[in-house]
């Protein structure tokens, strides 16, 4: 893998000006990430940060990763990968031969001539950011900030957020930015289980504190992705992931209401957007579920209605969209009642199996997953829960959930004993008509039935 990577990008219009006479030396850097002398720093070795650790890796570069969680790295020092779509054999080829570093110590961090950040920016109770993992963060790497290193954060945030906080905490430590130090930001693009597109090939937008920051920031990642897309400020590429995640956010919004409409006027929404979908313009097609999951879109479009009201203004669509998405896994339950009751059974009691803990399909990530949410709503109604998910052998503790439940094994005899049979992740693993033939009742919120025509009278589409 030594010496492969894309080309750097071209140096943009004044670049000699910028490094003239400049206390930084940006020539320095760049020299560095060219002959991939360059230590690359990343900061949080969870779905975003490991992967960027390999594509650094690959590119040439030796990546030092630094977590506070001490079983990751004891993990990654064995040679034991966490995450599915990053191979165990992978992990331990890049530890023993030096290329990959994990350590809990922040000190080597000094050492690195790059820090990318990738912690956590979750939503507190009242769905305001909590940035307190970045907060924290950055207090460790102002600690341990050497002249000329380059500071990326990559964590989703809100328009401000590095020159509001970033820059104030790292400049506590007597260095500034574009005259001691490099200060960008990049925001991931991660999609845990894609195979299209992947670290390496996604465009990989960069903004700087300053125009040395963004031609440090646009080289670095310029050698190791695909292509880097750099636009004038931190906040314009700040503002660019929100966008992504609310254009999102709103049209599954818009189709989930829509789902709703359509189940009381009985008609299948999934035939109709695959009707619509035969348009070969104007339009896009989005699909329903119980509810969002991911590390993004039930999150990100907050950010942006929190700062909105800083600015004395409210983004009623925005959040009219989270309204509308947050109250999917109720809708789901209330269609597993009704299910239920149809078989003259109470879901108070009955015996319920959740197929798919994960958020999506195909994945072991199980961040923000609306099955959490459906599984903690069917116990709270009284019914006995149980989950299968061929990718999550067992819960994790999360933030505000618990759930200390291990995935049941699927069998013929397991699957007629449940009252009902709840699909909540169409993992390609199943075998849909051999579920279908032996449950007693299925609600299906991911279409996953749609070929099982001999069910189709124990079939109730949610």
């Amino acid at each position: 893998m030594e010496g492969i990577g894309p080309k750097m990008s071209h140096p943009a219009s004044g670049y000699d000006k910028i490094m003239k006479g400049s206390s930084l030396s940006l020539a320095s850097f760049l020299s560095n990430v060219r002959s991939r002398k360059a230590l690359v720093g990343i900061v949080g070795l969870g779905y975003v940060g490991l992967p960027l650790a390999r594509t650094f890796c690959a590119a040439g570069f030796k990546v030092l990763g630094l977590d506070v969680d001490p079983s990751k790295i004891e993990k990654l020092n064995r040679g034991k990968s966490y995450i599915k779509h990053i191979p165990s054999s992978l992990i331990k080829q890049l530890v023993k031969q030096g290329k990959f570093r994990p350590t809990s110590n922040p000190r080597d961090l000094r050492k690195c001539s790059a820090i990318l950040v990738c912690v956590p920016t979750p939503l507190t109770k009242t769905r305001d950011p909590d940035m307190s993992y970045v907060e924290s963060t950055t207090r460790t790497i102002a600690e341990n900030l050497q002249k000329g290193q380059l500071v990326v954060l990559e964590s989703t945030t809100y328009p401000g957020t590095t020159r509001e906080l970033l820059q104030p905490l790292l400049e506590a430590s007597g260095l500034k930015a574009e005259k001691d130090f490099f200060l960008a930001y990049s925001p991931e693009r991660e999609d845990p289980g894609r195979e299209d597109h992947t670290t390496e090939t996604i465009p990989k937008v960069v903004g700087g504190i300053g125009p040395k920051s963004l031609k440090a920031a646009e080289a670095l990642y310029g050698v190791a992705i695909s292509s880097a897309v750099p636009v004038s400020s931190c906040e314009v590429a700040e503002c660019s992931k929100i966008l992504e995640n609310v254009y999102r956010s709103v049209n599954i919004a818009l189709i989930n209401e829509l789902k709703m409409l359509l189940d009381r006027m009985n008609i299948d929404v999934w035939e109709v957007v695959n009707a619509a979908s035969t348009k070969p313009f104007g339009f896009q097609p989005f699909y329903p579920g119980p509810g969002l999951g991911g590390h993004c879109i039930p999150i990100d479009p907050f950010y942006l209605t929190w700062r909105a009201r800083q600015f004395d203004m409210s983004t009623r669509f925005i959040e009219l969209a989270g309204e509308i998405n947050t109250q999917m896994p109720g809708y789901v339950v209330s269609r597993v009642g009704d299910a239920l009751n149809s078989v003259k059974k109470s879901l108070n009691g009955s015996k319920v199996l959740v197929l798919g803990l994960a958020y999506k399909k195909n994945v072991d990530d199980i961040r923000e997953s609306p099955s959490i949410e459906l599984i903690e709503l069917l116990k709270a109604k009284g019914a006995k829960v149980d989950y299968n998910d061929p990718h999550v052998p067992a819960t994790h503790k999360q933030r505000e959930h618990n759930l200390g439940m291990r995935s049941k094994r699927l069998s013929e005899k397991m699957l007629a004993g449940y009252d009902c049979v709840l699909i909540a992740t169409d993992h390609s693993a199943y075998d849909y008509p051999w579920i279908v033939k032996h449950a007693n009742l299925i609600v299906d919120t991911r279409n996953a039935t749609v070929d099982c025509q001999s069910g189709r009278r124990k079939i109730v589409k949610a």
